[in-house]
């Protein structure tokens, strides 16, 4: 057991979440003044220890036997403490599964958008107006020709307004008001890549 005494500051800290220090300091003198504890004072400081006057003696081997079962408890409430660790992390887990209810209407869900894309897959199949390879190229170069004039028109479009601008003594948005021109930007229209 231990029998060693305690400072009021130390036992304020050990303590201090449910008082101040000064709340320990009165308790502890008003114990001493009860006979509860013994106080001692080294210069400034005050030392109050149990009176171990009032206490049984206690043999070694009681001692070894209270030792034993602390570890004993110990262990136990380790392995209490585990054991908690990890019915939390069973219970989580089944938490944040789906019911048998849930997990049915997922499986429903999932066969009708299953059978809607069979569906489709099949009247694509079944389509007679299939694009040959050779179509297909020659419509990618032609968009590849208009894309490449598009940003040319637009490149020189952009040259003439901004020509115009040099000795326009308003805005270039007040400019393409007056003018009625409208811009790639304010349509909303992004010049694709080629």
């Amino acid at each position: 057991m231990r029998r060693t005494g305690h400072t009021a500051p130390r036992m304020s800290s050990v303590i201090y979440k449910s008082s101040t220090g000064w709340a320990v300091v009165k308790a502890m003198e008003l114990l001493a003044l009860e006979g509860k504890i013994k106080e001692k004072t080294y210069g400034k400081q005050k030392i109050y220890f149990a009176d171990q006057a009032q206490f049984a003696d206690v043999s070694d081997t009681d001692l070894k036997g209270m030792d034993s079962q602390i570890s004993e408890l110990g262990a136990e409430a380790q392995s209490l403490t585990q054991s908690c660790k990890q019915l939390d992390a069973e219970l989580k887990e089944l938490n944040s599964s789906l019911t048998a209810e849930e997990m049915m209407s997922e499986i429903q869900e999932l066969k009708a958008e299953c059978s809607g894309y069979r569906a489709r897959l099949e009247k694509i199949k079944a389509a007679t107006n299939h694009v040959t390879p050779e179509e297909k190229e020659k419509v990618y170069k032609e968009r590849t020709v208009y894309v490449k004039e598009w940003k040319k028109r637009k490149r020189l479009a952009s040259d003439m307004i901004d020509s115009i601008l040099e000795g326009y003594p308003k805005s270039k948005k007040e400019f393409l008001d007056e003018v009625g021109v409208e811009t790639d930007e304010d349509c909303k229209v992004v010049v694709p890549s080629t």
